[in-house]
């Protein structure tokens, strides 16, 4: 019987995953939105503010692209620059309740490939929201546009420390003023 090709990847992934600090003190998963309408957050988000990650290392102008699929599942495309190079990552997500979703941007056939991705406040016209993995280890401020006002940003921050996160541990994304390039 022959080993499946991804079992000498599994101690990379371990390691990984092992690797990313846990910034939430709190033991108990955090309370996510209890209503998410996926018809309008659907879209174009960008990355306000992030907990330090190894695959976002030196990412500029961040954004997200959230897009329905017609299996129920969600597209997400991720893009930033890097060394002056737009990075793309393509992924799925599928929903696990009401605000919470697995994502995969590696093949199905790759073990323990999925993360959480739990919206854990939303502003009422979905104009900003604060996601993250339960565990702590994840935490991104998102807005619909390239700057965010310090009312909201100050509302999101507020949210994050409600739950457990460590608020200090963000860290501000730079932005450009216009719309990403593709």
């Amino acid at each position: 019987m022959r080993a499946p090709r991804a079992l000498p990847l599994l101690p990379l992934l371990l390691v990984a995953c092992a690797q990313q600090p846990d910034y939430r003190a709190e033991t108990a998963p955090p309370e996510a939105v209890t209503a998410l309408d996926l018809e309008r957050y659907q879209g174009l988000w960008y990355e306000i503010a992030r907990y330090p990650n190894r695959f976002e290392r030196g990412c500029t102008a961040v954004t997200a692209r959230y897009a329905l699929r017609e299996d129920g599942k969600v597209a997400v495309t991720n893009s930033c620059l890097k060394d002056g190079e737009r990075d793309v990552a393509e992924g799925v997500a599928r929903r696990t309740g009401e605000a919470t979703l697995r994502v995969r941007f590696a093949p199905s056939w790759v073990p323990f490939a999925e993360g959480d991705y739990w919206v854990l406040a939303l502003e009422p016209d979905y104009s900003a929201a604060l996601v993250g993995s339960p565990d702590g280890k994840y935490l991104w401020i998102l807005s619909r546009t390239p700057s965010l006002s310090g009312e909201v940003l100050d509302r999101m921050i507020a949210e994050a420390e409600a739950r457990g996160y460590d608020a200090d541990a963000l860290e501000l994304t730079p932005q450009p003023a216009g719309p990403p390039s593709a």
